[in-house]
């Protein structure tokens, strides 16, 4: 149920309680305390103690207990201050036991103002303002073990979070150690029996393919490495994880892609080694991708920089040979993508009008 309607319900509970407990000789005064009492209850959640305090002239006149419980009962749940309330419980009890005028209350008069019966008459109607402070403290108290509970909650998630990694991490490591004792091997046998093709092979198409095979195989070995020793060192420090290679390896990488390719601008001196790796894998990829769906393509790679922010933008042309269908999940883009945001970055690729293709990384120079 929306607050505002319970609150609502409360205002027309306390005006009505007061009407009943109002009489035929009831003065403007005792009228406009009730009114002021009652609406006050709309302002409860956001002036507690102000509304409180509203209420007191109400016991003055009358003998009301809507507008005061709701009054205290709202102020017990959103303060910690135990002698305000007690301070609050005291003005209640003595608003309600004083007769107006105050006079009367301490008049030798039996019936009206005999002072056993006024102490008793207080110590009854402090105990009564207890309740509802009491109930007010149990819903704080209530709100408190909910909220311990969530953190006690989020501290078992985060647990959780901490041994998946540690598993991960040894999956990883076991994972490393797999790639370096059987890949490594087999590819350096690749590498090894292409390099004894190639010296004795004699045909020149022959020894160009050996080259060929050699120079992947020693290519491959070199990436393999490099992901070994990430694999190795993941859960370690940052600086540990710092990958190769860097920008100095940009423009070996274009001139062996095999693509017509164009490299211009450049980036500010200085960025992390991690922002070169995301730079020099973002080129490969694209030009990995024009390599694999646009034969025959140009490329070219701007770098640029300004004072808050550095990219690249890799775009090539139209194909000029029909590409043969390579089976495809994106995850490349995908992983740069998660490179981009480490940086604080964005990376968008989409065709261009002329029928190409464009890739661009946008990073931060401020560090994530």
């Amino acid at each position: 149920m929306p607050s505002w309607v319970v609150d609502a319900g409360l205002v027309v509970l306390a005006a009505l309680d007061a009407w009943i407990n109002l009489d035929d000789e009831a003065t403007p005064l005792m009228w406009a305390c009730a009114a002021l009492g009652s609406a006050g209850l709309l302002l409860r959640r956001r002036f507690p103690l102000a509304v409180f305090l509203l209420t007191l002239p109400m016991l003055l006149f009358m003998d009301v207990g809507v507008a005061p419980i709701a009054a205290l009962y709202t102020l017990a749940a959103r303060t910690r201050n135990r002698p305000l309330l007690a301070g609050s419980a005291l003005l209640n009890a003595a608003a309600t036991t004083l007769a107006w005028p105050l006079s009367d209350t301490f008049s030798g008069d039996p019936f009206s103002g005999d002072r056993t019966w006024t102490l008793i008459e207080f110590v009854y109607t402090l105990a009564m303002a207890f309740a509802p402070i009491l109930c007010g403290q149990l819903v704080q108290a209530r709100r408190d073990v909910a909220r311990q509970l969530v953190e006690v909650q989020v501290a078992r998630e985060h647990e959780r979070a901490l041994y998946a990694q540690s598993v991960l991490a040894r999956e990883r490591a076991q994972l490393a150690r797999e790639m370096h004792d059987v890949v490594s091997h087999q590819v350096s046998l690749i590498a090894v029996q292409a390099g004894a093709l190639q010296v004795a092979a004699k045909d020149p198409d022959a020894r160009d393919a050996a080259r060929t095979i050699r120079t992947l195989s020693v290519n491959t070995l070199d990436e393999l490495r490099h992901m070994v020793a990430l694999l190795r060192a993941s859960g370690g420090k940052e600086t540990e994880l710092t990958p190769q290679p860097t920008l100095a390896d940009l423009q070996q990488l274009i001139a062996n892609s095999g693509i017509e390719t164009t490299l211009t601008g450049e980036l500010p001196p200085g960025i992390s080694t991690t922002a070169q790796r995301t730079v020099y894998r973002t080129v490969q990829e694209a030009l990995t991708n024009v390599r694999k769906h646009a034969p025959g393509a140009r490329a070219e790679v701007r770098l640029w920089h300004d004072a808050q922010h550095f990219g690249l933008t890799v775009t090539n042309t139209a194909p000029t040979r029909p590409s043969v269908a390579l089976p495809s999940a994106r995850h490349g883009l995908i992983g740069l993508r998660e490179r981009a945001e480490l940086l604080n970055g964005t990376l968008t690729a989409e065709p261009t009008p002329q029928g190409g293709y464009e890739i661009e990384l946008r990073a931060s120079t401020r560090p994530a």
